[in-house]
């Protein structure tokens, strides 16, 4: 499988725009019909991004067979942490790279030393996530207080460090 990473341009937003707005991809983040956002909004977005460099990194996943197939991003919040997620189209799941993609993305955080862990909140009932997040070595840890509250019966509240990620 030949896989590439890059930092998410403006050429990437019409696939973002398809994942953003997939409801099989956006299920387990509470939106069963896609986000329904427009190119113009991702403009904004994008723009954001790139102003908060390199505190906040979003890469656009391609595969040499299967064309676009997601992203992945981290955000340095505070107290060394930062938040990690990862979203694949159908087409590209249970295929290894979602494992591979994200920890080349925890390597780029931590390599970096922009923070010394980082957290996913996985919804409960995405097992596939929970899986894939075990691989690298995430575990459950207490939710800083700092962060929006969500709700424990819902999601997950995981953290790895670069000590404890599984190669």
């Amino acid at each position: 499988m030949n896989i590439t990473v890059k930092e998410t341009t403006h050429s990437d937003l019409e696939n973002i725009m398809s994942l953003w707005n997939n409801g099989k991809v956006m299920f387990y983040v509470g939106f069963p019909n896609g986000l329904g956002i427009t190119m113009p909004e991702l403009e904004d977005w994008l723009k954001s991004v790139d102003e908060n460099k390199p505190l906040r990194k979003h890469y656009s996943i391609y595969e040499e067979t299967l064309g676009y197939c997601g992203e992945t991003y981290y955000e340095v919040l505070q107290d060394g942490l930062a938040c990690m997620d990862i979203k694949l189209l159908p087409k590209a799941q249970g295929k290894g790279i979602a494992r591979y993609v994200l920890k080349f993305a925890l390597k780029e955080l931590f390599d970096s030393n922009l923070a010394t862990r980082a957290y996913v909140e996985p919804n409960n009932k995405n097992l596939a996530a929970l899986r894939l997040y075990n691989s690298l070595g995430f575990k459950k840890a207490l939710r800083p207080d700092f962060l929006e509250i969500e709700d424990p019966d819902i999601c997950t509240y995981m953290e790895v460090t670069k000590d404890s990620l599984i190669e």
